[in-house]
């Protein structure tokens, strides 16, 4: 269950000085409001892709689950290894797949190069064509007894990280071509699933909280591990970027320092000097932005948002907030205000990735209007087709309802 966390937002109270309250800001989902060098918000318009494209709302059945977009639908779980397709343009919903299985749902992953949706339900792993709309296969994972905790995909392949029984240090990682559903390999691996995976440049990564392993992405087989004394809980991925971090499910308080990996020979880089907090999840631009959120194991509340320079080592800003949900969007990082600034609470806001919050003019932070799904309370999580998007959506778990808004 997510903590509240309780944490004086004195920076965003600096950075975005002068901002209306709810009932100042106009609740029209082609509104948002910058901040201008002086301080003070200023209304305009912003630019939308495609003519057919406008403001909606939608609720969705308690069978739904994690919502996933690409550049023109929005495709969510519905349980059972069930999927629906709505329009990025007008939410209404265009196809469904009836569930293909029983059991725990895994996780959602969309691909826009092999027009594939796949997730799993206890032991059948099941994927939807995005272009017809329909069932494009189904598998039964053989390798493991429960629940896939990883799906990742690259390069027209679905990794997956099964757990066979609970405690288990030898699990199996396994490939499947996301067109129809092949396998191609699979191995017993030492890995944590809570550890997650990393898939990109032709190479699969795991780790098993000592050591990380590369494994060739068509075959499986091992083609490099980290040095000794590189202690790796979990991996974060981005563009050509790996890093190891600490994992943000330990009940310890103190974690492993950030480190960067070469992704080829997975000796470690100069990283910056991470703050010493645990670290709870991270996000990698394409030109080597780290955002990470990071938290106080001892006294855990308000935690924050801190970019990293991976290329030229130093940290770049930190953004004080009570969320853990957050994507990229060009070269803005994207995410919600904090729950305890009422002046400017619930609310979507975007960070350009090097200037930071602090920034004046046009690279300054922006921000929508207030929605009832962006309120803390709802569970909000943002919806991002990958690339540059005019528009995203915003996902309320609490009263699940959907909610399309032009990016701030």
């Amino acid at each position: 269950m997510r903590r509240i966390r309780w944490v004086g937002a004195a920076l965003l109270g600096l950075v975005l000085a002068g901002c209306s309250g709810a009932g100042g800001t106009p609740s029209g989902e082609t509104s948002r409001t910058t901040v201008s060098v002086s301080g003070a918000p200023s209304a305009s318009r912003s630019p939308v892709t495609g003519s057919d494209w406008h403001a909606w709302t939608a609720s969705y059945p308690a069978a739904d689950g994690r919502c996933e977009a690409t550049a023109h639908q929005v495709v969510c779980r519905t349980g059972s290894g069930g999927f629906v397709g709505r329009s990025r343009s007008t939410g209404e919903v265009t196809w469904s797949v009836p569930p293909a299985g029983r059991g725990k749902d895994a996780e959602l992953v969309v691909d826009s190069a092999t027009e594939r949706a796949v997730t799993s339900s206890g032991a059948t792993l099941s994927a939807a064509n995005l272009r017809t709309g329909k069932a494009a296969w189904t598998h039964r994972l053989t390798y493991g007894s429960t629940v896939p905790v990883v799906l990742k995909v690259a390069d027209g392949t679905v990794f997956v990280l099964e757990t066979p029984t609970a405690g288990a240090k030898i699990i199996t990682l396994a490939a499947f071509r996301m067109s129809d559903g092949e396998a191609l390999w699979h191995r017993s691996v030492a890995a944590d699933p809570y550890g997650d995976m990393a898939a990109f440049g032709g190479r699969v990564y795991t780790t098993d909280y000592t050591k990380v392993t590369a494994r060739d992405a068509r075959t499986g087989a091992t083609v490099a591990t980290t040095p000794q004394g590189v202690e790796c809980s979990y991996l974060i991925s981005g563009g050509k970027y790996l890093v190891c971090t600490g994992s943000p499910i330990s009940a310890g308080d103190t974690f492993p320092p950030l480190q960067r990996l070469d992704p080829d020979t997975l000796r470690p880089l100069r990283t910056a000097e991470d703050t010493g907090d645990k670290p709870e999840r991270g996000v990698i631009s394409s030109d080597g932005v780290l955002v990470l959120y990071e938290d106080s194991a001892e006294d855990p509340g308000g935690g924050a948002w801190n970019a990293y320079d991976l290329v030229h080592p130093k940290r770049l800003w930190s953004y004080n907030t009570t969320t853990e949900e957050a994507e990229l969007a060009g070269d803005r990082f994207v995410t919600f205000t904090p729950v305890n600034d009422a002046p400017v609470r619930g609310r979507v806001i975007t960070i350009d990735l090097h200037a930071g919050p602090k920034a004046k003019g046009a690279a300054a932070p922006r921000m929508s209007a207030p929605y009832s799904q962006s309120r803390y309370g709802e569970g909000p999580r943002l919806v991002v087709p990958g690339g540059d998007p005019d528009h995203l959506v915003v996902q309320a778990a609490t009263h699940r309802s959907l909610r399309s808004i032009t990016l701030p």
